[in-house]
């Protein structure tokens, strides 16, 4: 009976785990620029000699929807969105980089370009600092443009917001919410992004598909404990059998 339990209460343990990752997506679904997080499980035998027949399950996958959400105009020139793939980059608390597709900014009382949470978004040179009583345009390709109204119109070049593209394999998310490369390693800039401004990308999470597997994974964990009772009523009715002389 115990290679039933051994695949039940494996399977409901990581069926769980699945539960909160489907939460952490609803959760999630009017963050920008939120990437949904998928999970799959698999039959793993136990590698013993004393118990060569048994199987358990595992998490065998975490891994993300890396495919992009819907655009959403706002109309203000600091909400940035990427059209296909990349990634902005941000200096987190530590000093290192990390990488998101929430691009809606806003500038501190020193000028400085910052994410909604307070991060430093980076440019060609750095972290972005914005001169006072200008206007600002920013192009497809991430450049950063000053109009001064008081100078006749002169345009000055700010920086360009860095954007990157590295290898979706290679990246993994933190606790943090942001992506990371696993290496550690900073990606390259990608010269072909295309930056729009005036728009914000929403989450990428599909609330019907989420609730259906909710439902899905709810079925799923009630057939693996009812597996689990009726092994062991089997092992009562065995020992009892047993016990009869």
């Amino acid at each position: 009976m115990d290679r039933v339990l051994y695949v039940a209460m494996t399977g409901a343990k990581h069926t769980l785990g699945q539960q909160g990752a489907v939460a952490n997506n609803l959760a999630n679904v009017s963050t920008d620029g939120f990437r949904a997080e998928m999970h799959k499980l698999r039959g793993v035998e136990v590698i013993s000699n004393a118990m060569p027949s048994r199987a358990f399950v595992v998490d065998a996958t975490i891994a993300h929807n890396f495919e992009s959400g819907p655009l959403e105009h706002t109309g203000n020139v600091l909400d940035l969105a990427i059209k296909g793939k990349g990634w902005f980059v941000v200096q987190t608390p530590d000093g290192t980089e990390a990488y998101t597709r929430a691009g809606s900014l806003e500038m501190d009382p020193e000028g400085v370009l910052r994410t909604h949470s307070g991060l430093q978004i980076m440019g060609d040179g750095g972290p972005i600092t914005i001169p006072p009583n200008v206007l600002v345009e920013i192009g497809a390709d991430g450049t950063i443009s000053a109009i001064d109204p008081d100078a006749g119109g002169v345009i000055n070049v700010i920086d360009r917001i860095r954007v990157v593209n590295p290898d979706e394999n290679n990246l993994e998310r933190g606790e943090d919410g942001l992506f990371r490369t696993k290496d550690g390693a900073p990606a390259e800039v990608d010269e072909n992004a295309y930056v729009v401004s005036g728009y914000v990308e929403k989450s990428n999470v599909k609330v019907v598909d989420q609730l259906v597997q909710m439902i899905s994974l709810a079925r799923q964990f009630e057939m693996q404990t009812k597996m689990i009772t009726s092994a062991q009523r089997n092992d009562e009715s065995a020992a009892k059998l047993l016990s009869v002389r």
